[in-house]
């Protein structure tokens, strides 16, 4: 290997933390030719992870790692979200989480790669592509061991957790996890509660927020906050009791 193409390829190993896919479209839209990329593999700098994605040669990654590929190479707005998101930002401690399993989020647009899909992470990928929320609103930068990941922040991933309630997560588990949001910035959640289009998702953050008693709950113009109109009955089947305020009907405790 010639001298400038060892230099490339410092240049590279430089530029991409450790524990990082990299992505080949990436990598020919920065001067890394198809061609180029399959000397390196075959010189053993890099190792296929799938179609359209690699990693170091002898480096363990993770789900993590992908989606820093998928954030910072082609923008893309896949995020750790719900449960996930509240346990790496340690408001989820007191709950028995599965640990193997990762909620995810993205645009209502966006898939994940077939590589993605496909690469064993060692746990399973819980993947909701939806649009009850703007694509960049409540989220925030987390450091991770090499690099920054972007997740939801506190208050988007509770609305995220009540997004999937009642047939994906139970709504018991969801009050438990409002119940430790005692830090949450009013400002913020008036933001989110306003862009929110999900009509089930408003309604039931109030009720739990009212009902854990938040000191931030008193904060908010709930007139600025479209509740819509009609009941809305979330008991899957179970007995359930009549909210009037938020005209909700919820599993009995």
């Amino acid at each position: 290997m010639s001298t400038a193409k060892e230099t490339k390829i410092n240049h590279l190993l430089k530029l991409i933390p450790s524990n990082a896919v990299l992505l080949a479209s990436w990598l020919a839209d920065n001067g890394y030719s198809h061609e180029l990329q399959r000397r390196y593999r075959s010189s053993g700098w890099f190792e296929s992870i799938g179609s359209g994605a690699m990693k170091r040669s002898g480096e363990k990654i993770s789900y993590e790692g992908a989606l820093y590929a998928l954030q910072t190479q082609i923008n893309s707005e896949i995020h750790p979200g719900g449960r996930t998101a509240l346990s790496i930002l340690g408001k989820a401690h007191y709950l028995e989480l599965n640990t193997q399993n990762a909620v995810l989020f993205g645009s209502e647009d966006e898939v994940l790669p077939a590589w993605f899909k496909k690469y064993n992470w060692g746990i399973r990928i819980d993947y909701h592509a939806t649009s009850f929320l703007p694509a960049n609103l409540g989220l925030e930068m987390v450091e991770m061991k090499s690099f920054s990941l972007k997740i939801s922040g506190a208050a988007r991933a509770m609305m995220e957790c009540l997004y999937l309630t009642p047939h994906k997560q139970e709504i018991s588990e969801c009050y438990e996890l409002m119940e430790g949001l005692n830090n949450l910035p009013p400002k913020k959640i008036q933001q989110l509660l306003e862009a929110c289009n999900s009509i089930k998702v408003k309604r039931l953050f109030l009720y739990m927020a009212e009902k854990a008693g938040h000191e931030w709950f008193k904060h908010l113009n709930l007139k600025k906050i479209n509740l819509g109109e009609g009941k809305r009955s979330l008991t899957t089947g179970k007995k359930g009791i009549y909210i009037d305020k938020y005209k909700i009907v919820v599993p009995q405790t």
